[in-house]
């Protein structure tokens, strides 16, 4: 495959072209099309030796797509230009190399002259030939002057009259000899400009794919740092509010539920540290996540906090961002459990409906305290952010007080890590 260097190169080096399959198949169809109608003009007009004429027109256009093919290798040389110089280029290419071919053309139907002046001698009862200065002559009777024989007619040459040569064609001068040149390969000129038109039409559509594949990636990589970003903040505050938990144990003297916090903070990281931070993970990993941090404030809240899971088996693989659900346990921590003293049930729980995955978030604490935002800032508008950045605008997010609690609902699409059978 030929390859064009072109200034707009995409992310992985490579470089937009127009392949050589079909720059040739461009060369052959317009060659083939002059062919064509070259040879209908001839049997229209009725030009004697079809055949000899035939097979040397096609092995014109055979040579023509070679002088073709040489043209494009010298334009590719302007693809990186503007497609001003694009033009330029190509109409002062194209002249010489129509030469090429008009030289070609005379070259081969040169021997042809001949036998189309005896096939049209023949044809007419003609006496037609050429001197030693290459004049073509035809040999005419000569009108007797004068009183007429009897018994002949007027004009008419009695056998063994005498004939005159007549010069119907003089010989060929170098400067006919370039006008029959300059005229053929004007007609291949235009017939070269059509096809560099088409060439620069193929490549400015590759070009423009390319730009747009070029788009769609860098338009991915700004999502994915966008996601990277949103997802870098909640690890932060996880281990802010993990610390503070761990340094009020460790003040009271809890040495024992300190230590066994520590163990549950480490599976926890190791856990959460082993996806690619912008990648999907599956609903299960997600849940097992949230039950290892339930499990650490558990150690802060041994009888207050009660915990549900309810995951549906077949929803197990389906695919979520990584710890989204993070900060909508540790609000319902935060705001549920902490400020009270009677136990506290959070319930994360999934569902499908109408091939949406529905997840929720909820607990029977006491609703959003007096001059509180829920989590805003950090919490709520973090998952929010995370969502649109994954999923664009075709998401649900809802986050209110129900009657007896607080509750968070996510509306995504339904993706699955593996194609399931029904």
């Amino acid at each position: 495959m030929a390859t064009t260097p072109i200034h707009d190169t995409a992310p992985d080096g490579s470089v937009p072209t127009v392949s050589f399959r079909t720059v040739l198949f461009s060369m052959i169809v317009l060659w083939a099309t002059y062919f064509i109608l070259t040879t209908v003009r001839a049997m229209v007009m009725d030009f004697d030796l079809q055949f000899e004429l035939g097979w040397r027109r096609l092995l014109v256009t055979v040579i023509g797509v070679g002088f073709t093919i040489v043209l494009w290798l010298l334009l590719r040389l302007f693809d990186t230009r503007p497609l001003w110089i694009k033009i330029s280029g190509a109409i002062v290419l194209a002249m010489p190399v129509a030469l090429g071919i008009g030289q070609v053309n005379y070259l081969v139907f040169k021997d042809t002259q001949v036998a189309q002046e005896q096939a049209y001698a023949k044809k007419y009862n003609l006496n037609l030939r050429r001197d030693e200065s290459g004049n073509l002559l035809v040999d005419v009777p000569v009108r007797r002057v004068g009183p007429v024989p009897e018994g002949q007619s007027g004009g008419a040459v009695p056998p063994g009259g005498q004939v005159e040569s007549v010069i119907i064609a003089p010989a060929e001068t170098s400067a006919d000899f370039w006008r029959k040149l300059l005229d053929v390969a004007l007609g291949r000129y235009f017939l070269l400009l059509a096809w560099a038109s088409t060439y620069f039409a193929l490549l400015a559509g590759v070009q423009a794919r390319a730009a747009q594949r070029r788009e769609e990636q860098f338009r991915s990589a700004a999502k994915a740092a966008e996601l990277l970003s949103l997802r870098y903040q909640v690890n932060p505050h996880f281990l802010f509010n993990t610390l503070n938990s761990l340094s009020a144990l460790v003040m009271t003297g809890k040495a024992e539920r300190a230590e066994r916090m520590i163990q549950t903070i480490s599976r926890f990281y190791r856990h959460s540290l082993a996806n690619e931070p912008t990648a999907d993970v599956s609903l299960i990993d997600e849940f097992d996540l949230q039950k290892l941090y339930l499990d650490i404030e558990a150690v802060r809240f041994p009888t207050r906090l009660v915990t549900v899971f309810d995951l549906p088996a077949d929803l197990e693989d389906a695919r979520v961002p990584g710890m989204i659900l993070q900060p909508l346990v540790e609000n319902s921590v935060k705001y549920a459990v902490s400020p009270v003293s009677r136990p506290v049930t959070i319930t994360m729980a999934a569902r499908e409906e109408f091939d949406r995955l529905v997840i929720t978030v909820g607990d029977d604490g006491p609703g959003v305290p007096q001059g509180t935002t829920h989590g805003f800032g950090i919490g709520l508008a973090n998952v929010r952010d995370r969502l649109e950045a994954r999923f664009g605008p075709d998401i649900g997010f809802s986050s209110a007080p129900v009657p007896g609690g607080y509750c968070t609902e996510i509306r995504i699409p339904l993706t699955r890590t593996t194609s399931r059978h029904v």
